[in-house]
């Protein structure tokens, strides 16, 4: 869909300077040079390709309306872009997850398809886990959040957040012992195998 390549623009020929200047050409020349890399990102983020060819118009509207903020002297094009479309993705998998537990609920006055009591069961399990999180710093959240439903591995977190490594793997770490704490689990349980690697 996108070709992924990123060129640095000099700061005299700033595509986003361009763009707050209202210069129609550099719209076409931000995706045509930013495009792949917008695409990654989301492509890493949303759960299908459909989710992700949504939130790369979003982020590029985001752009258009942000490009008067850019300051080469702060960072360059390609980062102050990255940090636009992780705020926009961020904001879709916080909104989607509101819609997941909305739909969750709508799903308890359908027709059973199991047992009451496996209902009951995984009930209960899913509201530990719930709470669970609830319990974790912002930042734990975000990775284990990223790591379980999202599959990324650490070093992706890293691009996508903008953490450092080390800091991903400690939130991560920290995060899982806090989520075991919880619930009543060991270290050898299984629980979100990989998560620490």
């Amino acid at each position: 869909m996108y070709k992924h390549t990123i060129l640095e623009k000099p700061v005299s020929n700033s595509i986003l300077r361009r763009i707050a200047s209202k210069d129609r050409s550099a719209v076409e020349e931000c995706i045509n040079v930013y495009g792949g890399l917008v695409w990654a990102l989301a492509r890493k983020m949303c759960p299908s390709r459909e989710d992700a060819e949504d939130a790369v118009q979003e982020i590029f509207i985001d752009i258009w309306k942000n490009a008067e903020r850019f300051d080469e002297t702060q960072s360059s094009e390609a980062t102050f872009i990255a940090m636009i479309a992780r705020r926009r993705l961020i904001d879709r998998i916080r909104k989607n997850k509101r819609q997941i537990s909305t739909e969750a609920i709508e799903d308890l006055t359908k027709e059973p398809s199991e047992s009451f009591n496996e209902q009951i069961h995984n009930s209960i399990e899913a509201k530990k886990v719930i709470e669970a999180f609830a319990q974790l710093r912002p930042q734990q959240k975000q990775v284990l959040h990223l790591a379980v439903f999202h599959g990324l591995s650490h070093q992706e977190i890293a691009k996508v957040t903008g953490m450092p490594i080390g800091t991903v793997k400690s939130h991560a770490r920290r995060g899982l012992m806090k989520v075991r704490e919880v619930l009543g689990l060991d270290k050898n349980d299984g629980l979100l195998k990989g998560v620490e690697e």
